[in-house]
């Protein structure tokens, strides 16, 4: 196979990746379709919710190990430009998934896989970022917000050469966050509550 097939089938492999939704696969094991309860939205905020802290954590790990594993395909296939564009692939997978309708989840999890397995200095800024705007705020969207907007300059000061890339998924994030945006500037954001037991 040439090279430019090579890259051209690990980015569909990575997207493909991002297509698997644990929090649908989980929450339908249990009879629950998560996509229809809480915010409708296949994630870790919602499984916590819905489906009680077991299934959340599941998703949530399970979430950032795709975003590892797209990086790996491109890594093993190709070289550091592959295992960006790997990346965002399989970011791209996880929020718009051909096998869901192209309707995914918002993809903090599956970003902060993607860029642990790219720079470890990056994602661990991010994590803290996003740490501190949850622990401040009570709220995820909060934290989640606040790590995209710190993704570009973050990748400015390490990976320079891939800043676009980087700036298009921080964009996204702020685009799937803009209903939490707006429900944070009316004050009608919820916050996240850990009394609610397991349904598991």
């Amino acid at each position: 196979m040439s090279e430019m097939a090579v890259s051209a089938a690990a980015i569909v492999i990575a997207y493909m990746i991002g297509n698997i939704s644990p929090a649908t696969l989980i929450s339908k094991a249990s009879g629950v379709d998560i996509r229809k309860e809480g915010s409708g939205n296949p994630g870790t905020t919602n499984m916590l919710r819905i489906m009680g802290k077991k299934a959340a954590l599941l998703t949530l790990v399970i979430d950032v190990l795709k975003g590892v594993a797209g990086v790996l395909v491109g890594a093993y296939l190709g070289g550091e430009a592959l295992s960006v564009l790997c990346g965002l692939a399989v970011f791209t997978g996880h929020i718009f998934p051909a096998i869901y309708g192209f309707k995914g989840g918002k993809g903090i999890a599956t970003a902060f896989g993607v860029l642990l397995a790219l720079h470890i200095n990056i994602a661990l800024i991010c994590l803290g970022v996003a740490a501190l705007g949850f622990v401040t705020a009570r709220r995820v969207s909060v934290g989640s917000l606040l790590a995209a907007l710190s993704l570009p300059f973050l990748a400015w000061l390490y990976m320079p050469d891939y800043i676009l890339v980087f700036t298009a998924m921080a964009i996204i994030v702020l685009i799937k966050h803009r209903s939490n945006l707006m429900r944070l500037i009316k004050g009608e954001e919820p916050k996240i509550s850990f009394k609610r037991k397991d349904r598991t």
